[in-house]
C-alpha cells in the first residue's frame, strides 16, 4: 500500500517481546501508516519486567512490569497507535519452554485482529536479544498457521475464524560505519554559540550512543573514561579521532607556542564538549586539554583503542583499530520505508518510555536524528519480493 491509498481499511499488526520493541523496530512506519488511514495493533509478549530502571523516579523493580505496559500504551499513542495488547509472559523468558503458549497467544492476535500485515523482529532478534527471537519464531509460525482450522480449534469454537494475513514482514538493521561523533562534532562545531549540556543530557546520550550501535544506527566505540589531575587528555598537534563529553571534574584548554610556552585559553566542566573541532574539519587538535583534577568523560571513537596507541604528533601507530570489517549494507533489506517525517512521533513514543529512556523528544539536533531514525528497513518474509519503498498489504 502506497502511504494515502486505501482500498479498505489497512491493518497492520505489529509482534514484539518488550515495550519500547514497537519503536524502534517500526516506529515510524506506524507513525506513517496509521496518518494514512491503516489500523494497527501492536502485541508486547512481555511488560518488560527484568528492563533497566534508568529513572528512579518513574518505577521500583515491584513496579516496573506495571509502569512499562502504561509506557507502552503512551508511546504507541503517539505513534497513532490505539491498539495495544500486553500478552504478561515474563521478561528474559520467552525462550523457557514457552513457544506453544506464544504461538497459541499469537495465532489469536491473528485471528481476532485479521491484519493484512504482520511485521516481528528477524531471525537474530536485531541484535540476538533470546526474547526476540523467540517471538520472531512463534510469530512466524503463527502467521502460518492462523489460517488453518485444524490448529488451535478452541479458538474457532470461540467464534474466531481462521485468517490468512497478506505478508509477513522482519524489521532489519543493516550494520553501518555511520559515527554518532561525525553527527555531533558538526552540528558543535556549526552552533554560533557554545554548547553546554546539562546532566540529563549526557544521560540521555550515554543511552542514545548505547541503544543506536547496539541495533546497529551507528559504529562507535563508546567508553565512560576516568583522567587524574595533570593528564593530558588530547595534545596539541595530534591526529584527532575522539570526541569527548566532560561528565565530572574540570580541565583547562592550554596552547603552545613555537618557544614552548603555554596560554591558557579556557576552562572546560561538565556538560562540556571538546574536540570537536579536529573531527568537524578534520584537522589535527589545535590546543592540548589537561586535567585540573580527576575527571571523567563520556568519550565517542571510531573503534576501541589499541593497547599500543602513541601519543603526539609523530606517533607511528594508528590510535584505534577498526571494529568491524563485516558490516552489513541496507541491501539486504527488500523494503525502505521513508519516515523522516514522522520522526517526531517516534521521538515522542521513545521519550514516553521514560524508565528505559529518559530523554526529552527535542534533546538531541534534528539533523543527526533524521540521518540516524529516517529510515526503516525489513526484510519481506512472505511473500517474496524485490526492493520495496512500500508495504505491501
Amino acid at each position: 500500500m502506497a502511504a494515502g491509498v486505501d482500498k479498505h481499511q489497512r491493518r497492520i499488526l505489529g509482534v514484539f517481546a518488550h515495550p519500547d520493541d514497537e519503536t524502534f523496530c517500526s516506529g515510524g512506519t506506524f507513525a506513517k501508516y496509521a496518518a494514512a488511514g491503516a489500523t494497527v495493533r501492536v502485541v508486547s509478549a512481555t511488560p518488560g519486567d527484568a528492563g533497566q530502571i534508568r529513572d528512579a523516579r518513574m518505577a521500583t523493580r515491584r513496579t516496573l512490569g506495571k509502569v512499562r505496559a502504561e509506557e507502552l500504551k503512551r508511546a504507541c499513542g503517539q505513534l497513532g497507535v490505539e491498539d495495544v495488547v500486553c500478552l504478561g509472559y515474563g521478561d528474559g523468558t520467552l525462550s523457557d519452554g514457552f513457544h506453544h503458549s506464544l504461538v497459541r497467544d499469537v495465532t489469536h492476535n491473528i485471528r481476532k485482529f485479521r491484519p493484512d500485515t504482520v511485521i516481528t523482529f528477524g531471525d537474530d532478534g536485531a541484535y540476538g536479544h533470546p526474547d526476540h527471537i523467540a517471538i520472531s519464531v512463534a510469530t512466524d509460525e503463527a502467521f502460518r498457521l492462523a489460517a488453518d482450522v485444524a490448529h488451535f480449534p478452541e479458538q474457532i469454537a470461540e467464534g474466531l475464524a481462521p485468517h490468512a494475513a497478506t505478508s509477513l514482514y522482519h524489521s532489519y538493521f543493516p550494520r553501518n560505519h555511520r559515527l554518532l561523533l561525525d553527527q555531533l562534532s558538526h552540528w558543535l562545531a556549526h552552533r554560533d554559540a557554545r554548547f553546554h549540556g546539562t546532566a540529563e543530557f549526557a544521560h540521555a546520550l550515554m543511552l542514545f550512543a548505547d541503544e543506536s550501535k547496539a541495533l546497529g544506527y551507528t559504529s562507535d566505540h563508546i567508553k565512560v573514561a576516568w583522567y587524574p589531575a595533570g593528564f593530558y587528555m588530547i595534545e596539541q598537534g595530534e591526529p584527532a579521532t575522539s570526541l569527548y563529553l566532560i561528565l565530572s571534574g574540570r580541565a583547562e584548554v592550554m596552547r603552545e607556542n613555537d618557544e614552548g610556552e603555554f596560554s591558557k585559553l579556557n576552562e572546560l566542566g561538565p556538560g562540556d564538549f571538546f574536540g570537536e573541532e579536529g573531527l568537524a574539519f578534520n584537522r589535527p587538535r589545535n590546543a592540548s586539554v589537561v586535567a585540573m583534577e580527576s575527571v571523567s568523560c563520556l568519550v565517542l571513537s571510531p573503534g576501541e583503542p589499541t593497547g599500543f596507541a602513541g601519543r603526539g604528533s609523530t606517533s607511528q601507530y594508528a590510535t584505534y583499530a577498526e571494529e568491524n570489517s563485516d558490516f552489513e549494507l541496507a541491501s539486504a533489506a527488500t523494503t525502505c520505508i521513508e519516515v523522516i517525517d514522522f520522526i517526531p512521533q517516534k521521538m515522542a513514543a521513545i521519550a514516553a518510555h521514560r524508565t528505559q529512556y529518559p530523554i526529552t523528544p527535542d534533546m538531541f539536533p534534528r539533523t543527526m536524528i533524521e540521518e540516524l531514525l529516517g529510515k526503516e528497513y525489513y526484510v519481506q518474509v512472505y511473500p517474496a519480493r524485490e526492493m520495496e519503498t512500500d508495504l505491501r498489504f
